[in-house]
């Protein structure tokens, strides 16, 4: 069974304590949950897989990071959060986009999981499946929030979509997501080659 060290131990607490804090006070509490459920559906899922399979302390940091932005979004609304606009006299609150970006580093987890269970034994074949799946995610998620928008049809689905008038919000967010795709998997592919020329006792570079 794996034994979780310290620092899985303080990302696995962080993210409770966010959720917490976010839940004092939200100016809109039907936001907040829509918010905060996809959060602690993915943090359970680590949470429930880790004696299983454990992930790099780099990919739970990531996930533990984006479950953080999660839930300052959900209490202020994403495109209420004040940090962005106030520390740096943005027109648009970008704060989304930073969370969307937050998303797309999470390819790294899809990318572990793939190579270390032998389901793809390329380094690079890893990399580009965990960005392909990223991505689909993405686009996934833009279409649950046209819907729950459509549906709801009041300042929570608008809320919830966070679009802020721009007409190209959609596919900002996904552009985001691929960037941060792309930063996982150019991490794993160079960080996994290296580790292999080491182990050959070979310099990476």
């Amino acid at each position: 069974m794996t034994t979780p060290n310290r620092i899985t131990l303080l990302l696995a607490l962080s993210v409770p304590v966010a959720v917490a804090l976010s839940a004092i006070n939200p100016p809109s509490g039907s936001v907040w949950f829509l918010e905060i459920f996809w959060c602690l559906g993915y943090w359970g899922f680590l949470a429930a897989t880790f004696p299983r399979f454990r992930f790099s302390n780099t990919a739970y940091a990531i996930a533990a990071f984006w479950c953080i932005l999660q839930a300052i979004g959900a209490h202020y609304t994403f495109e209420a959060v004040p940090l962005t606009q106030d520390c740096f006299g943005f027109e648009r609150n970008h704060f989304d986009r930073i969370a969307h970006f937050v998303v797309g580093l999470n390819a790294l987890l899809i990318t572990e999981f793939l190579f270390r269970k032998k389901i793809t034994n390329g380094i690079f074949a890893a990399a580009a499946g965990g960005f392909f799946v990223i991505v689909a995610v993405a686009g996934l998620w833009e279409l649950v929030e046209w819907l729950y928008a459509a549906y709801d049809g009041g300042e929570a689905g608008a809320a919830f979509l966070g679009s802020q008038g721009d007409i190209w919000d959609a596919q900002k967010d996904i552009l985001c997501d691929t960037l941060g795709g792309l930063v996982a998997g150019t991490f794993f592919f160079f960080k996994t080659r290296c580790e292999k020329v080491r182990q050959n006792a070979f310099p990476c570079a």
